[in-house]
């Protein structure tokens, strides 16, 4: 197997498909990532883990429905070319 663009694509697209899937009650909040462990003071800079944690929101609420779509053209491709 060859690395090429399509398979960067492909591990991106994973990578996505792996942040979009986790679900806040029952991963994030055991590992303390959960909604009510972001509270932070007025003016305070967000630290890295809430700033993650908006990331994985924001991937959550955004990318759910193009993910079908892209999910489904590159499984199409992958039937196709093999």
């Amino acid at each position: 197997m060859a690395f090429t663009l399509y398979s960067l694509i492909q591990a991106a697209i994973l990578c996505v498909n792996a942040v979009a899937v986790l679900h806040e009650e029952r991963f994030l909040s055991k590992i303390g990532w959960g909604v009510d462990q972001s509270v932070g003071g007025f003016g305070d800079e967000p630290g890295v883990r809430v700033q993650m944690m908006n990331l994985v929101r924001s991937v959550r609420t955004v990318m759910r429905v193009p993910l079908i779509a892209v999910n489904s053209v590159c499984i199409v491709l992958l039937l196709l070319f093999g």
